[in-house]
């Protein structure tokens, strides 16, 4: 009656001061904060036929699945919840969404063996992803832990070659969290120096901090050897700074009986305390599965405890640096038709005034266009020049030998006008293969920037980048197809070799008087008149090349893609052209969730 009173004295104890923390982290778990920090647990670890499941049953109370090899194939989270009001009901839920309630306690085997099939198919395999089985009651004790495969060294038929290693690697990406208690089953009978449960938790916890080791199966002792089992539980061999409980929970053939586990706590207290050598146990509190639960219960809550203000720290940072990745991403078009419509045309209108504004030089893109075209402009104007030595070589040649050729066939002061024109026609005409060129690369220049605006703009809708850059393709074809036009009108143009340059007439006419006082022959004024004209083409084809290319391939091309993208919300698709990038779509859907667990974590902690 009086073991009755403190448990229920306990209970009472965790209920007030306990649960709360206990529910947080399940709470936390529910929520999936697991995927953004490690949450201080209990993850049970042991060898195949070390007592693991009996252990459990004793804590749970109820019946768990059994048999040879591998028969926890999942983790699986057990949460026990105490409630006087309840009698009993659980609550099993696995597959991202899959949830069963039940009330009936022999249901557990049959809806955990199916949760394992679902998760880890039929057979003896194993799967990583989390069952959760929350048992309410008014006789468990409040706690949660997470029961992991039992570790196996050879694998039986059916099962793959390598499933030792699957197992250790799934224990160990549980057992490697500094938050979490290892909770290492060992049996008595068995030299714990070689279990692979207690060596595994030696090598993510050296120094014995997090581990706590329960010693199972005291009744198998060899006569003799219980001195050997007190040093250990005493610290004396392995040790734990969280130390080791004994228990002994129902064997095969209680099991074989239907002995209950509410009789078999009752024998397990009944063997320690007519024990001959562990009697002293119960008083030093190490012994008995009820002491067990204490001191798994306090261990957790002291873990948690310790645990919140880092966690805390680091939830309000991953928040922070979430936030900052959802502002880097647009929010995404509304779900409404209407305001759809507003956003397509907001987009559009952004859109738009960042090509107005590259076009005017207001903005730079990459690199600065104005100055790249600038620097092309002025290498026209190199090439034009580069040319002029020529072009006064060639027309000297053309005098000299038309003087040698003609000279003796006409009277002084008569010339062949069309001779010269010829000759400046011929290498005027050689100037529109490096305007052409000058052309082309200037358009690649602006395509290749407006083309960078639509990329950025219309990054998240893959159907607008698409239109937008097609566009820009299509009318930059266009526009340089009508540049090219006209600079071949303009060489056209100056095959009439024609001006009205003052200084050219100027120039014109000191020649004609310094002609007439040597030979009275126009023809010797030929040459300096040649070269005065080529000046006046040049500077002609050097402001008029760029300027047809900069009006048409920038300023006029940048006019035409505003107006074609703004017909496009004269359509009637607003949903097929405002259809997000999926990647990015579910980037942000993933980016929201993540914000969503992490501001509600925040919020339990903080009122806790």
């Amino acid at each position: 009656m009086a073991h009755e009173d403190g448990s229920r004295m306990f209970q009472d104890q965790l209920a007030e001061k306990v649960r709360p923390f206990i529910d947080l982290i399940d709470d936390m778990r529910s929520i999936g904060i697991d995927k953004e920090l490690p949450l201080p647990t209990i993850a049970v670890v042991g060898d195949q036929s070390s007592g693991k499941s009996s252990v459990l049953e004793t804590l749970s109370g109820v019946a768990l699945p059994r048999g040879t090899g591998i028969v926890t194939r999942c983790p699986l989270l057990l949460k026990l919840c105490n409630d006087r009001t309840v009698k009993w009901e659980a609550v099993i839920s696995y597959g991202g969404g899959k949830v069963i309630e039940f009330d009936e306690p022999s249901e557990v085997v049959r809806h955990v063996e199916q949760a394992q099939n679902a998760l880890a198919g039929k057979g003896v395999g194993i799967c990583e992803d989390l069952i959760t089985l929350k048992i309410t009651s008014s006789t468990v004790c409040d706690l949660s832990l997470i029961d992991l495969p039992g570790i196996t060294r050879v694998a039986v038929k059916g099962q793959p070659e390598d499933i030792g290693v699957q197992i250790n690697n799934l224990i160990s990406k549980f057992i490697k969290n500094k938050r979490t208690i290892i909770l290492a089953v060992v049996p008595c009978n068995v030299d714990i120096a070689t279990t692979e449960a207690l060596k595994m938790a030696q090598q993510v916890d050296p120094e014995g901090t997090r581990t706590l080791a329960i010693l199972t199966k005291p009744d198998l002792i060899d006569p003799g050897a219980e001195k050997n089992v007190l040093e250990i539980v005493h610290n004396r061999v392995i040790f734990l700074n969280m130390g080791y409980v004994i228990v002994k929970c129902r064997g095969q053939k209680q099991i074989d009986e239907n002995m209950s586990i509410s009789r078999a706590i009752e024998e397990e207290l009944a063997f320690f305390r007519n024990h001959e050598h562990f009697s002293s146990l119960l008083r030093e509190e190490k012994a008995t599965t009820t002491c067990l639960a204490t001191k798994l219960s306090n261990a957790l809550v002291k873990q948690i405890k310790k645990s919140l203000p880092q966690m805390s720290e680091k939830i309000k940072e991953q928040l922070g640096e979430v936030k900052h990745s959802l502002s880097q991403i647009e929010g995404g078009p509304p779900m409404e038709p209407e305001e759809k419509r507003k956003y397509l045309i907001q987009v559009i209108t952004e859109f738009n005034e960042q090509i107005t504004q590259l076009s005017q030089g207001d903005i730079i893109v990459e690199e600065n266009l104005f100055e790249l075209m600038r620097k092309e402009f002025t290498e026209w104007m190199e090439r034009l020049k580069n040319a002029k030595s020529h072009y006064h070589k060639v027309v000297q040649q053309v005098v000299d030998e038309y003087d040698q050729e003609h000279r003796g066939s006409e009277l002084p002061g008569f010339s062949n006008y069309r001779v010269f024109q010829h000759v400046v026609q011929k290498l005027v005409s050689e100037l529109k293969r490096p305007a052409m060129m000058t052309l082309q690369t200037i358009r690649e220049m602006v395509q290749k920037q407006f083309d960078h605006l639509s990329k950025e703009s219309f990054k998240n809708y893959p159907y607008l980048h698409q239109v937008s850059k097609k566009k820009i393709e299509t009318i930059q074809e266009q526009q340089s197809n009508i540049v090219k036009e006209r600079i071949v009108e303009q060489f056209e143009m100056e095959m009439q070799v024609y001006t009205q340059d003052e200084i050219f007439n100027k120039h014109s006419l000191e020649k004609g008087e310094i002609a007439e006082v040597k030979e009275q022959d126009t023809r010797s004024k030929y040459p300096g008149l040649l070269k005065a004209y080529y000046e006046i083409v040049v500077q002609r084809l050097a402001d008029q090349v760029p300027m047809l290319i900069r009006y048409f391939i920038l300023k006029q091309s940048a006019k035409i893609v505003c107006s074609e993208m703004l017909d496009l919300l004269h359509r009637d698709d607003t949903d097929n052209i405002l259809q997000e990038d999926s990647e990015i779509g579910q980037y942000r859907a993933k980016l929201l969730a993540q914000a969503d667990r992490l501001i509600l974590a925040n919020d339990k902690i903080s009122s806790l």
